[in-house]
């Protein structure tokens, strides 16, 4: 490390101060070596006392060209089954655009936005950003009305719809079961149409599970397409911002407002997301314009085996998402069978990458190496470890994240996390081979109904995280492998099961559509193909 003049006749750091560090590190120096580092860190706390204020840099939102009005917390009657999380008005006065002219967009719980609460979805950290989000300021560039916050579960890191400090979510179609998470508020405000649109963030599937679970389009886009600048990291090997929507038009236009380079987020190449490659909506429109057995003519479409051999698949599930793949070859698209075998240890991989950066990253805050944007404010209520107290306020998925931070941390470091990144590597590769052959590959997103929502107020009394967890065991066998990978996959209502508990409740099922990476359009087209010839609440 390079060294910095000591401020002369100051000492900032002094022997009695770097003891106990030294103590604690099991480290002992001769008193001369003590000397020589308490006056090379008193200059290292010199320049950092001399740093020039950094917050003039940030995007801070000219509010008299982005006003926001009504901000308020809406009353459980209000919450649309506990959709809402914080009520809000705003819009641009002078859009660039009009692409979203006067469509309505919520935005998850876990994305900035000026003097509006953002808890993502935990009490851990009371927080009133100052900044907005990249994609909320694009969308209020396109003519799009941001109308309020959607509740998120707790940290962003549980599957099921009741973790969340702005309480449970419940599923559109009935009360009592599970909307999906993390992104739950997301789900349900756009089926119910409380929202034209919303933006929903996924790391495991949390746009494609509550999409899934809800009845509508989510796509979790290609790594980097989207700046995630603005939004709280779980970890950026796995973060990903996309549209949630009642259909796929929608979800092509929200896409195109929302994708790009912003200057920021380090995960976006300076060159090559541009013009004609971040256009939707037109390639959409023209594969609907077809007749309907020419609209995937040329198309090939792999389904992929080890995601109908998930152990516990649910078998109207499984027949439910069949049935609609063979509903591509009438719309002209080739399809067949294929086999990737890493995709069966993809989610083992997965839950071994998430602890150690995640626990830094998600829970304490710390985005160490990466060249976004930081949040300084946020970042300065958490310490090297939470508190008791801030360990009391997380959910099941995020206290166990927690612990198994500090486990992989003391037992295991950082050879456990550059195995499962090579690990990934290879993955990703395998996808990649099979995606040479094929254009996309289906297989269903979820690989049972929702489930049963526990009993209010059990969740933390009568019931421990052991119990709670198990409810969503394989849940995410299909959708976390892509975050892992960053190929895009969308997530499309193709019919009702039952549920478990109750056979005369169905809820919705879904079919997802993985791509090449950067080729999220050809997810989009095959969705639009097979929404626009079936109707999937009739079938």
């Amino acid at each position: 490390m390079s060294v910095v003049q000591p401020q002369d006749g100051i000492t900032v750091v002094t022997g009695e101060d770097l003891r106990p560090l030294l103590s604690k590190a099991g480290l002992q120096l001769s008193e001369k070596l003590l000397e020589d580092y308490t006056t090379l860190l008193s200059g290292l706390e010199g320049a950092i006392a001399s740093l020039p204020d950094d917050t003039s840099f940030l995007p801070k939102p000219d509010l008299s060209k982005y006003p926001r009005t009504d901000i308020n917390i809406p009353s459980p009657e209000e919450s649309d089954g506990g959709g809402w999380a914080t009520r809000v008005t705003a819009r641009c006065t002078s859009p660039k655009s009009d692409l979203l002219k006067g469509r309505t967009v919520a935005l998850k719980d876990n994305m900035a936005f000026a003097g509006v609460r953002c808890t993502n979805g935990t009490s851990m950290v009371e927080w009133v950003p100052e900044i907005d989000a990249t994609i909320a300021t694009w969308i209020m560039d396109a003519g799009g009305i941001i109308i309020g916050k959607a509740a998120c579960e707790n940290s962003c890191l549980e599957g099921m719809s009741a973790t969340s400090v702005t309480g449970p979510v419940q599923n559109p179609f009935a009360d009592g079961y599970n909307a999906g998470g993390s992104s739950s508020g997301s789900g349900r405000l756009v089926a119910t149409g409380s929202v034209d649109m919303a933006i929903g963030c996924d790391q495991g599937g949390s746009i494609r599970i509550p999409a899934s679970e809800c009845g509508i389009v989510g796509l979790k886009p290609t790594w980097g397409l989207v700046p995630y600048t603005g939004i709280l990291s779980l970890d950026a090997h796995l973060d990903h911002a996309g549209p949630m929507t009642r259909n796929v038009r929608d979800c092509a236009l929200l896409l195109e407002v929302i994708a790009g380079p912003d200057g920021w987020d380090d995960r976006q190449p300076p060159f090559g997301l541009e013009g004609d490659r971040l256009k939707y909506v037109e390639h959409v429109d023209a594969v609907v314009a077809k007749d309907g057995a020419r609209m995937l003519e040329g198309v090939k479409v792999g389904v992929l085996k080890e995601g109908f051999d998930i152990p516990g698949i649910n078998a109207d599930v499984a027949q439910t998402v069949k049935a609609a793949v063979k509903k591509l070859e009438s719309l002209g698209a080739a399809v067949s069978e294929v086999s990737v075998p890493q995709h069966k240890i993809a989610p083992t991989v997965w839950t071994g990458a998430l602890p150690l950066a995640g626990g830094r990253q998600a829970i304490l805050g710390d985005m160490d190496g990466r060249k976004q944007l930081h949040f300084t404010d946020r970042a300065a209520k958490l310490d090297a470890q939470l508190t008791q107290a801030q360990f009391d306020a997380l959910g099941p998925g995020a206290s166990n994240m927690y612990m198994g931070y500090l486990w992989v941390q003391e037992k295991h470091g950082a050879k456990l996390q550059g195995k499962c990144m090579n690990l990934i590597k290879s993955i990703s590769d395998a996808y990649d081979k099979a995606l040479q052959e094929f254009d996309v590959l289906v297989m269903p997103t979820l690989p049972t109904p929702p489930p049963r929502l526990p009993e209010p107020g059990a969740l933390g009394t009568t019931e421990g995280p052991l119990k709670f967890l198990s409810r969503s065991i394989g849940m995410i066998a299909n959708t976390c492998p892509f975050d892992n990978s960053g190929h895009p996959a969308l997530s499309l209502p193709v019919g009702f099961v039952p549920a478990v508990e109750d056979a005369e409740v169905k809820l919705p099922t879904a079919m997802q559509i993985v791509g090449r990476k950067y080729q999220d359009v050809n997810c989009l087209k095959v969705a639009a193909a097979w929404e626009k010839a079936f109707d999937w609440k009739t079938l």
